[in-house]
């Protein structure tokens, strides 16, 4: 646990250090409890463990400290569904809940939908893979950090 003023708790110091380490552009993968985390991570970025928390609570968290990309259409990226899903209409509730959680950090760009196997591959390019234990099918999520405004910095 994290003690400091303004910190939520949920942010381990390893995530907190990559969150300060990422530059404008790099781009951090919350990932679900079925990605495979370990092995992108052996392509190159830091695996940081969040294990049996959820997304959401973690979303909600890093977007108090990460500013969002806003030179690009889509700062948040999510892994589209396979054909067989598509076919069977599989709804995926938990984009709607980060739809709320970006908005409400003052995000209104849309959800990138990012084919399956394309999101792999821009997961290995990823500065850090946050495996958690979130449950909710295509529940993985990725977000490109922004800047800071110099007026905004204290």
């Amino acid at each position: 646990m994290v003690v400091l003023r303004g910190v939520p708790s949920v942010l381990s110091p390893e995530l907190l250090y990559a969150l300060a380490k990422m530059g404008h552009g790099d781009e951090i993968v919350l990932a679900d409890a079925n990605f495979p985390a370990s092995s992108i991570c052996a392509c190159g970025p830091k695996e940081i463990r969040a294990d049996g928390l959820g997304i959401p609570q973690l979303l909600e968290a890093i977007l108090k400290l990460l500013p969002l990309d806003t030179h690009v259409p889509c700062p948040a990226a999510v892994m589209d569904l396979v054909d067989s899903d598509k076919q069977r209409c599989l709804a995926v509730p938990v984009w709607e809940t980060y739809r709320e959680l970006l908005s409400h950090a003052g995000s209104q760009s849309p959800l990138e939908v990012v084919e399956r196997f394309a999101f792999y591959e821009r997961a290995k390019k990823a500065f850090a893979v946050v495996a958690t234990g979130e449950t909710a099918l295509y529940g993985n999520l990725i977000l490109k950090k922004g800047v800071i405004p110099a007026d905004q910095l204290q």
